[in-house]
């Protein structure tokens, strides 16, 4: 058990070193950062050439890596090309936004999929499975963006029910419970948008992980020894089929951050995802890298977990 947990922390940080390195290499490969610093305003020339010493951009590429390396390790990131400020601070203030929106999004398709699963592997070929399976299909397939704007119409538009921008109202001075309920109404349609885009993950996936376990042969003794279907689905398949479910709620992480972009960018909302939109725009390139490497590590350490989960979780992990 040890030797197995010693691998599997050792192998993340070998993919956090690629994954480190990469980063690097891969925003120097799209253009010079020092082209770059010509874009941002209210640069004079001698002002741009103190900016460059002081980040060693004059220096050799092998220099810039380390001193990168040293920073990153050290939580000093650069500093961005539109704001002028700390790349780490202008991180921190969108993220807690993101949060607001992902958390419970993962937490709701993580519990309606899992549920989804369950009804459609126990009615496998039925009307409810057809329904249930083809709606997440469709959800699927779905362009977030498109997602977003249907949800607009039909919530915001047509029924007015809720506000589709920003995340509280322009020039709310309200604090404490108002200023709670001013953000939760901004919230309810991205999260309902987000839920709905990565739902058909865990469905599917229970589906599929249920199906193949309510034919395993303890399956069989459980039925035969007087439990009804039902308590022998509840009991015996679906703790074993939510093994995969349990991995998949670590490595969701990438796609919830790739429909927060199109998510946030739609409604406005102040997070990574706008965050990350906006230095595109802006080829702020010091934020996008900081933004890749908080998630890249995010997803590399979620995964960790998971696979010490399984492994504490399932003794056939163990004893491989």
């Amino acid at each position: 058990m040890t030797r197995l947990i010693a691998q599997k922390v050792a192998l993340a940080l070998i993919t956090l070193a690629f994954v480190l390195t990469f980063n690097f290499f891969l925003f120097r490969a799209v253009g010079d950062p020092r082209d770059d610093l010509l874009r941002v305003p209210h640069m004079s020339a001698p002002e741009r050439a103190h900016l460059i010493h002081a980040r060693g951009l004059d220096r050799s590429e092998l220099d810039q890596y380390g001193i990168y390396v040293r920073n990153t390790l050290s939580g000093q990131l650069e500093t961005s090309y539109h704001s002028g400020r700390p790349v780490t601070d202008v991180i921190g203030e969108a993220l807690p936004n993101t949060l607001i929106l992902a958390l419970p999004a993962t937490l709701l398709a993580a519990l309606l999929g899992t549920w989804m699963g369950i009804i459609s592997a126990r009615r496998r070929g039925g009307t409810a499975d057809g329904a249930l399976t083809g709606s997440a299909l469709t959800l699927y397939s779905m362009p977030e963006q498109f997602l977003a704007i249907v949800v607009v119409l039909v919530f915001s538009i047509w029924l007015k029910a809720f506000p589709s921008q920003l995340s509280e109202e322009p020039g709310s001075s309200a604090t404490g419970l108002s200023h709670v309920w001013d953000v939760t109404q901004h919230a309810v349609l991205p999260v309902l948008t987000l839920t709905a885009s990565i739902l058909a993950s865990w469905s599917l996936i229970m589906r599929a992980s249920l199906t193949e376990t309510m034919h395993a042969d303890y399956m069989t003794t459980a039925r035969a020894v007087g439990l009804s279907p039902r308590r022998a689905v509840l009991r015996h398949a679906v703790p074993n089929a939510l093994l995969p479910v349990i991995a998949l709620t670590a490595i969701s992480l990438g796609y919830v951050v790739g429909g927060v972009i199109f998510i946030e960018s739609v409604f406005s909302w102040p997070g990574i995802g706008q965050l990350t939109y906006d230095a595109l725009l802006n080829r702020d390139l010091p934020v996008l890298q900081g933004v890749f490497l908080l998630t890249s590590a995010a997803v590399i350490l979620l995964n960790l977990v998971a696979d010490l989960v399984i492994m504490a979780l399932d003794p056939r992990v163990r004893a491989t």
